[in-house]
């Protein structure tokens, strides 16, 4: 590297100069764009982090009627204050192992039925008080109460006993479960004082901020935990605004408002990504787009209407028409090959032919109403409008009903028969299935009730060959994919874009969207 080319690197990094026209200058020079890329972000790294300043965030999926309990947590918003404040047991690594959190070790007994997880030493929540093996046991059981409401519920239901033992925290278990660990870096489970039972709004965590302003569905305001324990937490101030509005979210990252912002809709990402100063960061994963129907709901209680609506449904079109690449197409099961255990199953395909038949054999009559809004995914509207048309190929009448966005995950989502929605994914095939599929979970939002899948997920819990359990994973993919109420048409990439006022952002990163969901702790503020 010759002295000009470093010496614009290290202004680069510093950010006094933009990765726009480092990228321009370095090819004056002979550098590719990607060589140019690398040397940057090698040179970012090397610098390391810059502490203060205001990281400001625009993000999608916040409503007036969002609680900071993290028991209710249902959207990309409350996911990222929860991950500001506070901290579950253990978390994912970047290539999706697992790092202790609250917990500085976890072991299990050899039959996988009991578990002890040893809570991080000296460490305290955001209001002095020291953590205790206490705090994470109560917090388990206000997430296992049978009153509870808490997301994590039918996660946690196969718990035996909960006990301590100075730091330890000892959890038994009815059956065995190689996967627990993964379970509990829900994010839900923030251990909170007290297990959050006197005041689980309170936003008091072991997190790297602590909130100072929060107004619903609107804005918040974090400043710096000067009790944390970790590294994490460069900028000094957060600022979270919510924009749920596709076209204002964009233009507020492009005149400045914000540095960083989620869900940047497919059709214009190409367009985004050649704004000056503006990086779109695309990564591919486990979540995916989907029309959800309540399977113990007429007419969705009949499953011959269900296949006339899966095979009605173009799939391709909508990949090509929704997301503009950003994604693959899905096969009315919530799992890709995004998890360890994947199995390929034969592609589902459009065949209005075949869904005319079935339509015929269900008996049923007249249209068939869908509710969607911009909140339950980018271009879910266009989606519904391209299933109504692929749909009347069959003869088949879709009514689509369009709902506000305040309150669509409070008042349609889980509560109406048919809906659009989105599902991030989880770790693993049984976190997946166990949070949304199994019987007894809270969200089995497609009201999927199907004792044999329930048996075998259980099972595949305790067994240790990879074998079967990869076998056990593909059954239960097949009957959901064939009984249950989930039409998946695509697994979109996680998309999201910030400007050259930040540094830091890892690309690949495993779980959830925004570096799952640690980007305002993980980047910085350039000076």
């Amino acid at each position: 590297m010759n002295d000009q080319l470093k010496y614009l690197t290290r202004r680069a990094a510093s950010g006094l100069m933009t990765r726009r026209e480092f990228v321009g200058r370095a090819g004056a020079l002979g550098v590719s764009a990607l060589a140019a890329t690398t040397m940057l972000s090698t040179a970012v790294k090397a610098a390391g982090p810059v502490k203060g300043g205001t990281f400001r965030m625009g993000l999608q999926g916040g409503s007036t009627t969002d609680s900071m309990d993290p028991a209710l947590a249902t959207n990309t918003v409350a996911v990222a204050l929860i991950r500001m404040w506070g901290e579950p047991l253990v978390e994912l690594t970047d290539d999706g192992g697992l790092q202790g959190k609250v917990a500085e070790s976890f072991e299990a007994s050899a039959d996988a039925k009991t578990w002890t997880f040893t809570v991080r030493q000296g460490i305290a929540f955001s209001n002095g008080k020291e953590v205790t093996a206490e705090d994470v046991a109560m917090t388990i059981d206000r997430h296992s109460g049978e009153d509870t409401k808490s997301g994590a519920l039918g996660l946690l239901r196969d718990i035996k006993d909960v006990r301590t033992e100075g730091r330890n925290v000892i959890i038994e278990l009815n059956n065995a479960n190689a996967d627990l660990p993964y379970l509990m870096s829900d994010y839900h489970l923030i251990i909170q004082p007290g297990g959050g039972k006197d005041a689980p709004d309170a936003a008091i965590g072991t997190g790297p901020y602590i909130m100072k302003s929060i107004d619903m569905g609107v804005r918040f305001v974090a400043e710096k935990n000067p009790n944390y324990w970790g590294d994490l937490g460069h900028a000094e101030t957060i600022e979270l605004v919510v924009i749920n509005d596709n076209t204002a979210r964009v233009a507020a990252l492009q005149s400045g408002q914000v540095d960083l912002i989620d869900r940047v809709p497919p059709r214009t990402a190409g367009l985004v990504s050649r704004a000056p100063g503006v990086t779109v960061a695309s990564t591919a994963g486990p979540g995916h787009y989907v029309f959800i129907a309540h399977r113990n709901t007429a007419p969705f209680d009949n499953n011959d209407l269900m296949m006339a609506l899966k095979y009605g449904m173009n799939r391709q079109e909508m990949v090509d028409k929704v997301l503009f690449g950003y994604g693959s197409v899905g096969n009315d099961t919530p799992i890709n090959a995004a998890y360890p255990l994947y199995t390929e199953m034969e592609q589902r395909e459009y065949d209005p032919e075949k869904a005319a038949e079935y339509f015929k054999k269900s008996g049923h009559e007249g249209p068939v109403l869908l509710r969607t809004s911009d909140n339950s995914f980018p271009g879910a509207p266009d989606a519904a409008a391209l299933f109504q048309q692929s749909l009347a190929a069959a003869g088949i009448e879709l009514e689509i009903k369009r709902e506000p966005n305040d309150g669509y995950w409070s008042e349609v989502w889980n509560n109406k028969p048919f809906c659009t929605s989105y599902w991030g994914g989880r770790p693993t095939q049984d976190q997946m299935f166990t949070t949304a599929y199994l019987s007894t979970a809270d969200w089995n939002d497609t009201r999927f009730f199907n004792e044999k899948f329930d048996k075998t997920l259980i099972a595949a819990r305790a067994e240790l060959d990879e074998g079967k359990r990869k076998q056990m994973y593909a059954d239960m993919g097949s009957t959901l994919r064939d009984e249950g109420g989930l039409i998946c048409p695509m697994f979109n990439d996680f998309i999201d874009a910030y400007t050259d006022n930040l540094g830091g952002w890892v690309e690949g990163v495993a779980g959830f969207s925004m570096m799952n969901g640690y980007a305002a702790q993980r980047m910085w503020v350039n000076a």
